[in-house]
């Protein structure tokens, strides 16, 4: 065997399948494709206008689709061929960049319309991922989920995080265009990967009831499966808490620990840093840590996250603990979707994923809200403080049902 198929083996296994190469070649397209978006898109909006509100209103249009949309995505997913769906969306966000781009290269990009073309971005983004997340269970055995999503999330800390964003950047200065363009062009490619993967056959869909009752049915399970019913409190809980002290994190960078705008982005590369120490690691890690173990050690890493940046001054104190922050954020996602992924049947997969979602982003939502409030009345550590005493007191009351992780599968 030649070094790079030894390569190929040992982060892509054979054992994972074909469906599964191809379902890993679309994610990993696709989330370049996102990094791109995550430095072209504000800078396109902050080169067409100095106030803040259209600014603001940029980074609502990203995290409103999987508020208003999720839980239809997850019906639609359980509902309608998932790999058609897939397909169908990149093919739409394609079509969409491509637009947008033509736009902006003439000089005929408005505010209306940018914020618009963000908006359908970001909803067609909240049915690609919901149903893609459904597509895992089908191609992998089970007992491989945990290192078939480390691999998926392999791609999203190196290609979203940490090469995306300054690649991105570098394309807008070129010409506002580039990086739109570029980003189709990937959204395509990421189309005929997964147009060449192959699904196993699967019992025809239940459509019989209406979307709403499909809708409940999805809460109902989520409430009544232990090990499920904790993971999304759990992720609601903390992503308030999170969302608090990340929505000032520019403002913490810039007047707390003296990074310039320049200077920010080392934030987001030491986390993603981080995160690839957590890649490289966690085959280890699920060999001798039990997954519910894995999601306590990751609430207490989070809790003294936040009262690390709360007491740090200086950048040399503040980086090392976003890097540990990366690796635990990269360390509990993988476990979080991997517990849900052996818990949840076929069948419910999308609407299960879709109440995670909408959990996730409401906590983000809410979390925000207290923390701009906070920072403009006790100052831009005010939300650390708040993020760490909420992390605290959840962390003592969940410690005890997080149990039943360990045992949700």
């Amino acid at each position: 065997m030649s070094s790079a198929a030894r390569v190929v083996e040992v982060v892509l296994p054979r054992r994972l399948g074909t469906g599964f190469r191809w379902l890993i070649a679309s994610s990993w397209a696709g989330n370049l494709g996102d990094g791109l978006a995550l430095a072209a898109g504000p800078l396109l909006v902050a080169s067409l206008t100095d106030d803040a509100f259209p600014v603001a209103l940029a980074a609502l249009a990203a995290w409103l689709p999987p508020l208003l949309f999720g839980l239809g995505a997850g019906v639609l997913s359980d509902r309608v061929d998932r790999r058609l769906i897939v397909l169908t969306v990149d093919v739409v966000r394609a079509l969409v960049l491509v637009a947008l781009a033509v736009v902006v290269a003439t000089g005929n990009a408005g505010i209306p319309l940018v914020l618009g073309a963000l908006f359908l971005l970001a909803t067609a983004e909240v049915f690609a991922d919901n149903t893609a997340s459904t597509l895992l269970p089908v191609l992998v055995a089970r007992d491989d989920l945990a290192v078939a999503n480390a691999r998926i999330q392999t791609g999203f800390v190196t290609v979203n995080q940490l090469a995306g964003p300054p690649l991105g950047a570098l394309l807008f200065t070129l010409a506002h265009a580039t990086p739109f363009a570029a980003q189709a062009g990937l959204c395509a490619l990421a189309a005929v990967f997964v147009a060449r993967m192959r699904l196993p056959a699967r019992d025809a869909e239940r459509a019989s009831t209406t979307p709403w009752h499909d809708v409940a049915e999805g809460i109902r399970w989520t409430a009544h499966h232990p090990a499920v019913r904790v993971l999304v409190a759990t992720i609601f809980i903390f992503n308030v808490t999170f969302g608090a002290a990340w929505s000032v994190l520019v403002l913490y960078a810039r007047e707390r620990i003296g990074l310039g705008e320049i200077g920010f982005g080392l934030v987001t590369t030491v986390g993603a840093a981080g995160g690839i120490v957590g890649v490289l690691a966690y085959g280890w890690i699920t060999r001798h840590v039990s997954l519910g173990n894995l999601m306590r050690i990751g609430l207490v890493v989070e809790t003294f996250t936040h009262l690390g940046l709360a007491l740090a001054r200086t950048p040399w104190v503040a980086l090392p603990v976003f890097f540990v922050f990366g690796a635990h954020a990269f360390v509990w996602g993988s476990t979080s979707i991997t517990v849900r992924q052996r818990a949840v049947p076929h069948g419910l997969q999308g609407r299960v994923g879709a109440v995670n979602t909408v959990g996730t982003f409401g906590g983000l939502a809410i979390g925000s809200g207290f923390g701009a409030v906070l920072s403009q009345h006790f100052g831009v550590t005010a939300p650390f403080w708040f993020a760490f005493a909420g992390s605290a007191v959840f962390v003592v009351l969940i410690w005890r049902p997080l149990r039943h992780v360990a045992h949700g599968d």
